[in-house]
């Protein structure tokens, strides 16, 4: 835009803009719209709602009596409506006056949420594919209304002439288009047909489609949206949504949820997919505005936590954004949102009280959705918590079915601890509860709310070392001297050792270590080494006694007995040091620097131990 600037005014009178309309298409080729295939939904709206407004004028015409004809043939694009069309006037103020709209005329402006634009710029799309727009349009409101011509180019420039009524016998408008060669893509008589189809596939008003080969228009939008029609039974409309559902997004939906929200006009359909997606990923919904198809990835129309369904709907009352790709955030959606949430709660809700194979597929696909659901809803915590799945030491389980065998349920903080313990766990017939994954945690211990008879705890090392055997006072006694050198080789790493009996046998070792545990001590570590310093000094504040990590050395383990029994000094400690490293990578948390040394030494030392023997 530039500022006019004339010399003849003078100084501190009012200026008026100036538009320089090839980069005002430019703008908006660039900034509001995402492609210019737009153009044709623009065109595709003008006309709906200027049959709307002819039906305003006319309300005993018959459905159906008013439609919309596309043609193209590839040297032209031409859409024409039977609707309420435009005077001179009309013209030379709407048409030739960037950001006012036909709908803001007084005589339709009470019924301005019947139409599906809202900011009179649609009419600049088709710059972005022709250099010149052709109008004829003959008013339905002024009886024997001329017809009107209107020629606007992409320079700025535009031309006004009246016509006999006989070159538009009907009112209405035409509008149409001779393509830019550079946009053949979107012009083409296959692509305008597909693109028709694609935006207005469930508009209300008929719609054809003419490439100009000689045959009768083919129907865009045959029938209407599939939540609009009768069928026989309720099995053949399920069966007829859950196709269209696949139609539109590729996939056979595990069900399908009708949508009905009068209060704004909605229907719909929620498609529930097969297969579960990553959490967070919230693939888009295809939102329809009074028929017109407005975004295929809206992702504001559900909360976060409903990314286990895809969504198409036709609304009323939701307002689209200035480029009509999307929808104004205001109280409007924030209700809609809500109630489409509260359909989502109570499909599952049926789905558990009646259908216990379609909850099973539901939640084996998305128990990460609704347990994400469950944090935050009591409800849904109350209806689906005994039914959602946990990895335990008794496996992959339920929590109702795990709490039927344990009236105490521990559960760990993280994975590698649940990994470290659920064997050695199992066979001391403990119950725990992996809690290192999202919402678990939380989750398992809200159970007791759902079955009172039960009571959860976290897991802690004094809880497990409890349930481990203690060994007789001779064998302690005999392996007094083999605990004490494997305690000081381990000094290096704040852990202790000790020697106990437990199940499996298998199991040399066990080391009891959180990963608190491991921060504190080395947070510790390194107020010993900034010792004297700033940071040092801030480390020493928070001092507290660094808790100590615990090698527990099984005796019905071969190994271990063979081990005890060493009386060689560096033999016995590197023994230890194998003892500590294995029980490490068995607990398959991530190894420090320290502990990786610490492995291939003591494997090295031991196999020089055996070499040297050998010799």
């Amino acid at each position: 835009m530039t500022l006019s600037d004339a010399p003849s005014n003078p100084a501190g009178a009012d200026r008026t803009f100036q538009v320089d309309l090839r980069g005002l298409v430019d703008l908006l080729s660039h900034h509001l719209y995402s492609s210019p295939r737009v153009y044709l939904r623009e065109l595709l709206q003008n006309a709906v709602d200027a049959l709307t407004a002819r039906h305003s004028l006319e309300p005993a015409a018959p459905e159906g009596a008013y439609g919309i004809r596309l043609y193209a043939d590839g040297s032209v694009v031409r859409v024409e409506d039977d609707g309420v069309g435009l005077t001179e006037a009309d013209v030379h103020s709407f048409l030739a006056t960037i950001g006012r709209s036909s709908k803001r005329a007084e005589q339709v402006a009470e019924q301005r949420g019947d139409f599906i634009g809202q900011f009179g710029i649609g009419l600049l799309s088709c710059f972005l594919v022709a250099d010149e727009i052709h109008v004829v349009s003959r008013s339905a409101r002024t009886p024997d209304a001329p017809a009107v011509e209107w020629r606007g180019r992409g320079d700025g420039s535009y031309t006004v002439r009246t016509l006999r009524a006989s070159a538009r016998p009907r009112p209405g408008t035409t509008v149409t288009l001779t393509p830019r060669a550079d946009a053949g893509e979107w012009t083409r008589p296959t692509r305008v047909q597909a693109l028709a189809r694609h935006f207005g596939s469930l508009l209300r008003h008929p719609v054809t489609f003419d490439d100009g080969t000689g045959g009768t228009g083919a129907p865009v939008n045959p029938e209407p949206a599939p939540w609009a029609r009768t069928y026989p039974t309720p099995g053949a409309r399920s069966r007829a949504l859950a196709a269209y559902g696949e139609d539109v997004f590729g996939f056979t939906p595990l069900d399908t949820i009708e949508l009905d929200l009068p209060a704004v006009g909605l229907k719909g359909i929620a498609c529930v997919l097969p297969q579960a997606v990553p959490a967070g990923r919230r693939d888009g919904h295809r939102v329809h505005v009074k028929g017109m198809l407005l975004s295929e990835q809206a992702e504001e129309i559900l909360p976060e936590w409903a990314f286990f369904v895809r969504c198409v709907v036709d609304a009323e009352s939701l307002r689209p954004t200035a480029s009509r790709e999307s929808l104004y955030e205001d109280d409007t959606l924030a209700a809609v949102r809500d109630a489409l949430a509260e359909r989502l709660r109570a499909w599952i809700a049926r789905a558990a009280a009646s259908d216990p194979d379609l909850l099973a597929r539901f939640l084996h696909a998305h128990h990460l959705a609704v347990k994400s659901l469950a944090v935050h809803d009591d409800e849904i915590l109350r209806m689906l918590l005994p039914w959602l799945p946990f990895e335990t030491t008794d496996g992959h389980t339920t929590l109702d079915e795990f709490a039927r065998t344990h009236r105490t349920v521990l559960v760990t903080s993280s994975v590698e601890e649940f990994r470290q313990v659920a064997a050695i766990a199992s066979a001391a017939g403990l119950g725990v509860v992996n809690g290192g994954y999202t919402y678990d945690r939380e989750l398992v211990h809200r159970l007791p709310e759902i079955r009172p008879e039960t009571s959860v705890a976290d897991l802690d090392p004094a809880t497990l070392t409890a349930h481990l055997d203690p060994v007789d006072r001779e064998t302690e006694l005999a392996a007094a001297a083999y605990l004490a050198r494997a305690r000081e080789a381990l000094a290096v790493f704040d852990c202790d050792v000790a020697l106990r009996t437990f199940q499996p046998a298998s199991a040399p070792a066990l080391l009891v270590d959180s990963r608190e545990a491991r921060h504190e001590r080395t947070r510790s570590q390194l107020a010993r080494e900034q010792e004297g310093g700033l940071w040092g000094d801030i480390l020493g504040a928070l001092r507290q006694e660094a808790p100590r990590a615990q090698l527990i050395l099984n005796q019905l383990n071969p190994l271990v007995r063979t081990a005890v029994a060493i009386d060689e000094p560096e033999l016995a400690r590197t023994s230890a040091e194998a003892l500590y490293g294995q029980a490490a990578l068995l607990s398959r948390r991530p190894l420090r620097p320290a502990e990786s040394s610490l492995i291939n030494r003591s494997f090295l030392d031991l196999l020089a131990h055996a070499l040297r023997k050998d010799n």
